[in-house]
C-alpha cells in the first residue's frame, strides 16, 4: 500500500477504441491508473505512447479468465490498497441473427460483455464497502435499451448489464459507492470493421441464404450511420471523466448526441407503435425474407 497517493482506477480493453480514449484522457488527470488489455494486444500501449510509471500499471487481463482477474485484483489490493475506480470497459460485438448463434459463441458474448465485468464488480467491492467509498462505470450502449435485428446477444449481453447495474445501484448505496451506465450510441470510427461474426453468419454472408438481405442490410445501415455520426471515442471518454468527478452521478448518462435521441423516443412513444415506426424504417426491409 506504500506506493499507493492518488485513487487507483482500473480500466478494461484500454489499448484500442474507446478504452484508450478513456486512458489518454485519465493519463492528464490525478489518478493511478491500472490499465488493462488481453495479452495480444500489450503492445498497442507503447504505440500510442503509453508506458509503465509511477502512476501507471499495464497489466494482462482477459476479463474472461477467472485467474487473471483474481490475481489482478488481489495485486491491487496488496500493493495499493483497492481499486477506488473501477470502469467496465472491454467488450466486443457478434453480428448475428438469433437462428445462427450457437451455444459456445452465446457464451463467449456474455462472458466478454456480462459475466466478466460482474466477477471484476464482485471483487472490488468488499473493500469499496470497507472504506464506505467507490464508483463503478459500465460501459454499456444503446443496444442496451434497444435492440437491433442482427444483434441479438450483442443487446442480450448489454441488456443484462444493464438489469444487473440497476440493481447493483441499489444495493451498494448506503455504502456511498456511484454506479453509472454509460450509453454510447453510433461513434464516429471504423469500429465496424470489427465486428465479429458467428461461424453461422459468416457462411450467410458469403453464400445465398435467408438472411442474407438481414446482414447485407444492416451492415451497410450501421457503417453509414457511424460515418455520419458526429460523436467519437474522445467525446465518450470525456463524459466518462466528467461523471468521474461529479459528487452525484447518474445512474444512466447519454454518451453521444444520437444516444439521447434513442432514449427520448423510447420514453415518449407507446411501444407498439415504437417497434412499428422501427420496423418499418429499417434498410432494405421489402427485401427480407425474399429468398
Amino acid at each position: 500500500m506504500g506506493i499507493k497517493t492518488k485513487k487507483v482506477v482500473l480500466l478494461t480493453g484500454a489499448s484500442t477504441g474507446l478504452g484508450l480514449s478513456i486512458a489518454k484522457k485519465l493519463l492528464k488527470e490525478d489518478f493511478f491508473l491500472v490499465l488493462t488489455s488481453r495479452g495480444s494486444s500489450l503492445g498497442r500501449f507503447g504505440e500510442n505512447g503509453i508506458s509503465a510509471s509511477d502512476k501507471v500499471w499495464i497489466r494482462e487481463l482477459d476479463v474472461t479468465n477467472n485467474d487473471q482477474r483474481v490475481d489482478l485484483i488481489l495485486e491491487i489490493n496488496q500493493r495499493l490498497g483497492g481499486v477506488d475506480i473501477l470502469i467496465n470497459n472491454a467488450g466486443f460485438t457478434f453480428r448475428s441473427v438469433l437462428e445462427h448463434v450457437q451455444e459456445e459463441e452465446r457464451i463467449q458474448q456474455m462472458n466478454t460483455n456480462f459475466r466478466g465485468p460482474m466477477e471484476l464488480i464482485r471483487l472490488v467491492l468488499p473493500l469499496m464497502r470497507g472504506k464506505r467509498s467507490g464508483q463503478i462505470i459500465n460501459i454499456s450502449s444503446v443496444g442496451g435499451m434497444m435492440a437491433m435485428p442482427t444483434m441479438s446477444i450483442y443487446s442480450a449481453s448489454k441488456w443484462a448489464l444493464e438489469g444487473a447495474t440497476e440493481s447493483l445501484w441499489y444495493e451498494v448505496k448506503p455504502w456511498n459507492i456511484n454506479v453509472t451506465l454509460i450509453q454510447p450510441g453510433f461513434i464516429n470510427s471504423d469500429s465496424f470493421m470489427h465486428v465479429r461474426n458467428t461461424k453461422k453468419s459468416s457462411l450467410s454472408q458469403r453464400g445465398k441464404d435467408t438472411y442474407q438481405n438481414h446482414y447485407l442490410n444492416m451492415a451497410s445501415f450501421v457503417e453509414k450511420l457511424m460515418k455520419l455520426s458526429p460523436s467519437n471515442a474522445d467525446d465518450v471518454a470525456n463524459k466518462t471523466v466528467k461523471i468521474i468527478k461529479m459528487k452525484r452521478p447518474p445512474l444512466r448518462a447519454a454518451g453521444t448526441i444520437d444516444a439521447h435521441i434513442f432514449s427520448l423516443i423510447r420514453r415518449i412513444l407507446p411501444r407498439r407503435l415504437y417497434h412499428f415506426i422501427l420496423y418499418y424504417t429499417l434498410p432494405g426491409i421489402r427485401t427480407w425474407g425474399k429468398k
